[in-house]
């Protein structure tokens, strides 16, 4: 398997760890699907730091998600989708203090830990918090700790407020965004460092997501095969259009135990710059707990994958892998 972001991908979750100014590739006509149903080789780290830092050769367009769209770059419309996001299941799989662990793989080595948490409610919204950290070893390719928050509506899982601050080589990055329900605004206000402010005006088509959020609702979604997703996700201080479809129902082997899952395919185009693109993978378990297995995205550097590894929610006996080397699907 190639070496990842999204999302959520899957998809920002990913957001720290994909926006590296400098480091855009040339966008290719035929990306292939970052991963089918196959067995995914245990990651083998590089041995050394150098090694890691040399992407591999790859067709996707991973260039740098957060860069402008160049002046005499032609303005091209990305197609709308073509309905809204179906109705969510009731009642919600997940309930504050449900507290979901992943590992981070990216350019086929270990490369932190994700965590995603369910607060409580508090001023008519649901906060969800994600937080990352990059390890000791990929720290010397690039040092992240940062954290999202999602002030998620408790019934339609849209987001009011989405707000971000990490550190990443040392520099700060704050990010706050507001979503208008009324007038389908979204309103960025971003700081890079002690002066570097900076403001987005954007504007989504149905459905308005931020990348953390996103995955809550994906939750609820009323799973079955072919059925087609379509909403607009903020991320890396740019809006996307995000276009998947239920795969198909797969057996999931995971070091946290054995699955039925759903499987989601789809492509995430940046509304600004369509030539900028990112394939993303999750995969979500076919039970009313509804969790988030694995998703698996792409970042400038390449290919990365979040794999869920431990499961804590009220009244429930905690999961944890058990340390099988191979995952297989």
């Amino acid at each position: 398997m190639k070496p990842m972001r999204t999302l959520v991908a899957a998809c920002l979750v990913f957001s720290a760890l994909g926006a590296n100014p400098g480091q855009a590739q040339e966008a290719q006509p035929h990306p292939p699907n970052l991963l089918r149903p196959v067995k995914l080789p245990t990651e083998v780290a590089p041995a050394n730091a150098e090694d890691a830092a040399k992407p591999e050769t790859t067709s996707e367009n991973t260039g740098d998600a957060s860069s402008a769209p160049a002046p005499d770059e032609p303005v091209v419309s990305v197609k709308p989708c073509e309905q809204g996001l179906p109705t969510l299941r009731t009642p919600l799989a997940f309930k504050p203090g449900e507290l979901l662990e992943f590992d981070m793989d990216a350019m086929g080595a270990k490369a932190g830990k994700l965590t995603m948490r369910v607060q409580r409610p508090a001023n008519g919204a649901l906060p969800v918090v994600v937080e990352a950290q990059t390890n000791t070893l990929f720290s010397k390719v690039r040092r992240v700790r940062g954290s999202a928050t999602s002030y998620l509506h408790p019934k339609t899982l849209r987001p009011s407020r989405y707000t971000e601050e990490a550190v990443e080589n040392e520099q700060r990055r704050k990010v706050n965004v507001d979503f208008g329900a009324q007038d389908k605004s979204v309103k960025v206000d971003y700081q890079i460092g002690d002066h570097s402010k900076g403001h987005y005006d954007y504007a989504f088509d149905k459905d308005g997501l931020d990348v953390a959020g996103a995955i809550y609702l994906i939750r609820q979604l009323p799973m079955k095969k072919d059925l087609p997703v379509c909403f607009d996700v903020y991320g890396i201080r740019r809006m996307w259009r995000m276009t998947a479809t239920v795969v198909e129902r797969e057996h999931v082997s995971l070091p946290l135990g054995e699955f039925e899952a759903w499987h989601l395919a789809g492509t995430a185009v940046r509304l600004d710059r369509p030539s900028q693109t990112r394939d993303v993978h999750v995969w979500i378990t076919d039970d009313d707990r509804r969790l988030p297995l694995a998703a698996v995205g792409a970042i400038d550097l390449g290919a990365v994958r979040l794999t869920l590894s431990g499961v804590k929610r009220p009244g429930e006996k905690p999961m944890e892998a058990q340390g099988k080397e191979d995952l297989k699907w």
